[in-house]
């Protein structure tokens, strides 16, 4: 592209909008699409291509995006329980097992953010933003501290996490099995 990239183009729109964002490029190295999708991008997709799976792709982008990125309900919903965890955002309370756990607020809201967007992988400058809503430092390990300091406080052993998991290169995501109440 003239004048400006797409990397560019993409932090941008980050910066601005939750849209999908699927890079379609011809650099195809390793550390072209972990640059990528650390920035933002849903979905990275090198050259040569099938069409077919350019247009199965954007239809699975936006399926995802409608039910999770679109969706108020999930953002406003007050609890959560999963198999192991049980987290009550009105009653600003989280149980292990039966066992209530005291969270500060900032984890809290870390871990609202987490179990709103299950299995959605997300880096540490969109934690960051969305979270702390602010703009990330890149040396700044602010969300990895939280996120040890949550792990201790709800995973059953912290060095084998089971809900918040590390998505190496990219981020980390919650998986949690969800319970019906």
């Amino acid at each position: 592209m003239p004048k400006v990239d797409g990397i560019e183009v993409c932090r941008k729109l980050r910066d601005t909008t939750n849209i999908p964002i699927l890079m379609l490029t011809a650099k195809d190295h390793e550390v072209d699409k972990i640059l990528g999708l650390s920035i933002g991008a849903d979905d990275y997709i090198t050259k040569p291509f099938s069409i077919h799976e350019v247009v199965a792709r954007v239809k699975a982008l936006m399926r995802r995006f409608l039910v999770l990125g679109s969706n108020t309900n999930v953002q406003e919903k007050t609890a959560f329980t999963f198999k192991g965890l049980t987290i009550d955002f009105k009653k600003y309370t989280v149980h292990t097992n039966g066992k209530e756990i005291n969270l500060t607020g900032k984890e809290l809201e870390l871990l609202k953010f987490f179990a709103s967007n299950p299995e959605q992988v997300f880096t540490k400058t969109q934690l960051f933003r969305n979270v702390w809503d602010d703009n990330y430092i890149e040396d700044d390990n602010t969300v990895m501290v939280h996120i040890r300091k949550l792990r201790r406080k709800i995973e059953i052993d912290s060095s084998n996490p089971k809900f918040i998991q590390t998505v190496w290169g990219i981020g980390y995501k919650f998986v949690g099995e969800k319970v019906e109440n």
